[in-house]
């Protein structure tokens, strides 16, 4: 008899628990956004560059600077990491306040969840679109490659494209978490 009274006990403190799987990833996922966005916010970098203006003259060096801002990809990549970081901070009051167990509020943070998810894979295609081109080039256009001359700028794009998708794959598992989590009741 004792044995079954632990079980139910179990079952109801279960039921009525604290999800702290939940907090953790909304605690990672505001963790990776925020650093993301740090990482390639702050990404400047400015290097000398030789320009032959004409054959018979020597090669004049230029100051030229790779800045996030110069590419609307960047930027978005920054604002959408800036929004999922935004919501991570929320999303953990609104979780604390109503320690989980509020069906709405957790209704519309799995739909804001998946919106995070869809917003950081749109923002990391279209960097990782233009970052390939900065890496290899378009011959087909004659765009050359930069990452060769701004290689600590390229570097802390790759890092925050890789960040982006950590917290991306983050939200991802807190809507498989949601979906385990309604499976089960």
């Amino acid at each position: 008899m004792d044995t079954e009274y632990k079980e139910k006990e179990n079952v109801s403190n279960r039921n009525s628990s604290f999800n702290y799987k939940e907090l953790v990833f909304r605690l990672v996922a505001l963790s990776l956004t925020l650093v993301a966005a740090v990482v390639l916010g702050v990404d400047k970098q400015t290097t000398t560059v030789s320009l032959t203006l004409v054959p018979s003259l020597p090669p004049v060096d230029l100051p030229v600077t790779a800045k996030w801002t110069d590419l609307s990809a960047f930027v978005y990549l920054v604002i959408v990491n800036a929004i999922a970081c935004a919501y991570a901070a929320i999303s953990l009051v609104l979780l604390l306040v109503t320690r989980g167990g509020n069906k709405l509020v957790s209704l519309i943070l799995l739909m804001l969840d998946l919106m995070m998810v869809v917003l950081l894979f749109s923002a990391i295609g279209a960097t990782g679109s233009v970052g390939l081109i900065g890496y290899q080039g378009n011959s087909h256009v004659q765009w050359e490659k930069v990452c060769n001359v701004f290689d600590k700028f390229c570097h802390q794009v790759a890092i925050a494209v890789f960040l982006s998708f950590a917290g991306s794959i983050t939200y991802l598992l807190l809507i498989l978490l949601a979906a385990v989590t309604l499976h089960n009741k």
